[in-house]
């Protein structure tokens, strides 16, 4: 029988400390082991690499306990372990993630989390560039500072939960600026908090899910003042080829309104809306903020303006010519999609994708839409007609940074 054990700093529960006494192995962190010791006559794995305990585990024929930290079902062990068809009793202790917001006086009904431990942390990152509120368990190469370092540019300030549940547990909270020129003790939680989070409840489940009422919006849904729109029908069609989602970052480059930048951070992706006019990227920020949704917006013209930003996942290029497309592969992005309103640009925009190793294809897209007409009749209105490119490279899907690479 093997029984995993939560610990959060308080006194083992009865059944658990009985478990622990009956045990003739235990497996635990250096941390777990120093504060709740093994039997004399057990014998002990002290967890480094997973594998090496899980292999002492399966084969262990007494009974059997897991010394974890917090609650061992959220993003713990518990997982490894009944991947490798071992049964198991579990005795959670409160989760570091909890804890960590009871500590900062915060409620986390409405909070994302995210694990960076032992994983590439581009996906936290783009998380926290997103969301108002998340929690992410850190790792090497994803602490409080490069947590902060990577959200410039982002307004974001961070608490981090250094040793919690320890005498030696410390709460700071600080500007992410901060966080990044800060050493800091592991093991650490770090919340990513937005300065003025939106108001309002979580809704009816957790996590909170975004693109409430749907997705290409009306065109009335955006504030315009004569400024550019990518229509409901190019926006369907553009979000499909772009796949946001919870931890992509996208770029919006020429964004106009920020209409399609605005619809992916509604799918729950990380989005930076690059627009030369100071009126138009006004207007980006005033839809943003009309949408709850939180759009980083750099003022400059493409492809200049796009040098120093963070990797993106996948680009929307709605403004500009073949100079811009041409810059976008730069940024290894594993999809682009273009609008395009001449003809005469989108084989120049094909070339250069195709040239860049990127696999082209793209529709003219035309369509009428209902229009009604006196005695309760309609008539067709048609749409000025839109060539949409999308180029996608397979080898630069879900990748992590590379050397040298802002994640």
């Amino acid at each position: 029988m093997i029984t995993v054990i939560g610990m959060d700093g308080s006194p083992l529960a009865p059944a658990a400390s009985a478990a622990l006494a009956a045990a003739t192995l235990v497996v635990g962190g250096r941390r777990q082991l120093a504060a709740a010791p093994a039997p004399p006559a057990a014998a002990v794995v002290e967890l480094g690499p997973l594998e090496p305990a899980l292999a002492a585990l399966a084969g262990h024929h007494g009974d059997a306990v897991v010394l974890a930290s917090g609650d061992p079902g959220f993003f713990g062990i518990l997982r490894s372990l009944r991947e490798r068809g071992l049964e198991c009793a579990v005795w959670p202790a409160v989760s570091s993630v909890a804890l960590a917001f009871a500590r900062a006086g915060l409620s986390w009904d409405d909070a994302q989390v995210a694990s960076a431990h032992g994983r590439a942390p581009r996906r936290a990152v783009n998380l926290c560039r997103a969301h108002p509120k998340v929690a992410v368990l850190t790792g090497p190469g994803c602490g409080p500072a490069e947590l902060g370092a990577a959200l410039a540019g982002w307004r974001r300030r961070l608490v981090v939960a250094e040793h919690l549940g320890t005498p030696a547990e410390r709460i700071t909270a600080c500007p992410a600026a901060e966080a990044a020129g800060r050493d800091w003790a592991d093991p650490n939680v770090v919340l990513v908090l937005a300065e003025q989070p939106p108001a309002g409840g979580p809704g009816w489940r957790w996590p909170p899910a975004g693109a409430h009422g749907g997705w290409a919006l009306p065109e009335e849904d955006f504030c315009q003042q004569d400024a550019v729109i990518t229509k409901a029908e190019v926006r369907a069609l553009a979000l499909a080829r772009l796949a946001p989602g919870p931890g992509r970052l996208i770029w919006d480059v020429g964004a106009g309104t920020g209409s399609v930048g605005i619809e992916c951070a509604r799918l729950g992706a990380a989005v930076i809306a690059v627009e030369r006019d100071p009126r138009r990227a006004r207007l980006v920020r005033d839809n943003a903020r009309r949408h709850g949704v939180d759009v980083r917006v750099v003022e400059g013209e493409a492809p200049e303006a796009l040098t120093g930003l963070p990797a993106p996942d996948a680009v929307f290029v709605g403004g500009g010519g073949a100079g811009v497309v041409g810059a976008v592969p730069a940024a290894k992005p594993a999809r682009v999609v273009v609008a395009l309103a001449a003809i005469d640009r989108v084989a120049p925009a094909c070339s250069v994708l195709a040239g860049a190793g990127y696999a082209v294809d793209g529709t003219l897209l035309q369509a009428a839409r209902l229009s009604p007409l006196p005695g309760g009749v309609h008539r067709l209105d048609a749409i000025n007609p839109v060539f949409v490119l999308w180029a996608d490279r397979a080898d630069l899907a879900d990748r992590a940074p590379g050397a040298g690479e802002a994640p």
